[in-house]
């Protein structure tokens, strides 16, 4: 794990750690954070975290820093414990405790379950479900301290099955059960978690499907609301599931997808016109 080089944040601020954060949709969690937080006239500070220094995880830093948020780059590989412990550590002596701990780093392995290795499955879950497990767990008392929330980014394919994805499907499923499990057991700490599923978004690792426009019109005619999910979209939902406007909402999934996930009974051929 890499320290951060600042000084600790001193006074009442947002203490966030985002991990996942240089991706597109953990760009786009640490912009909005800073946006929110500046509307609302709040301090906040950020410990965006990679699974190493990186130069789009510096080029993120010197962005949140222009905005006028403090912020600190840490790297940590999410699939060794002691990584996982050692990230929360340094994320909380650099921001000077947690208000929040955002989960969206996450990897798939593509493969039908007939065919997946042993390693695949094994480093699908350790990242997608696991590390989140460590995480809060190294994080539960400074969130308790502070009243604090935990939000994961899980998946629509967590939720329904998706053929050639089974490792990532079921990862997922498990992760939205363990946020379920860590809402009901430190609820009475006063730390909330939620889960965020996003439905098809339009990231820099799926770009260049979207430069099909055969592909771009058939995925958009699927979406009830008609258009292709952007990294803020998902970035929305995070910043009010931490926020003070969720106070009494936990334990909870919010799906967003456009509509997508439940269109599929008005895709039956020969129903009844709408």
């Amino acid at each position: 794990v890499m320290e951060a080089r600042m000084q600790p944040v001193t006074g009442k601020r947002r203490r966030v750690l985002v991990t996942g954060a240089s991706g597109g949709i953990g760009r786009a969690i640490c912009h909005t954070l800073v946006r929110r937080a500046l509307q609302d006239g709040s301090p906040i500070a950020i410990a965006a975290a990679g699974s190493r220094r990186s130069a789009s995880l510096d080029a993120l830093v010197g962005e949140l820093r222009a905005a006028g948020a403090q912020a600190f780059p840490l790297g940590a590989d999410l699939a060794d414990p002691d990584d996982c412990a050692r990230l929360v550590a340094n994320a909380s002596d650099a921001l000077g405790g947690l208000d929040g701990l955002v989960c969206n780093a996450g990897i798939t392995a593509p493969a039908a379950l007939a065919d997946g290795s042993l390693d695949d499955w094994a480093r699908t879950f350790d990242i997608n479900t696991r590390a989140v497990w460590l995480l809060a767990r190294a994080a539960r008392a400074h969130l308790a301290e502070a009243g604090g929330a935990i939000v994961a980014v899980s998946s629509m394919s967590g939720t329904f099955p998706h053929p050639g994805y089974g490792a990532y499907s079921a990862a997922k499923a498990a992760l939205s059960m363990l946020c379920r499990q860590l809402a009901q057991e430190w609820a009475a700490h006063g730390v909330r978690v939620n889960t965020v599923s996003p439905g098809m978004i339009r990231t820099p690792l799926t770009e260049s499907l979207y430069h099909d426009p055969e592909v771009e019109r058939l995925r958009t005619e699927l979406v009830p609301l008609a258009r292709i999910g952007r990294p803020e979209d998902i970035a929305e939902a995070v910043a009010w599931l931490l926020g003070p406007a969720s106070s009494y909402v936990t334990g909870q999934d919010l799906r967003v997808d456009g509509g997508l996930c439940d269109r599929l009974l008005g895709t039956i051929p020969g129903r009844a016109a709408s």
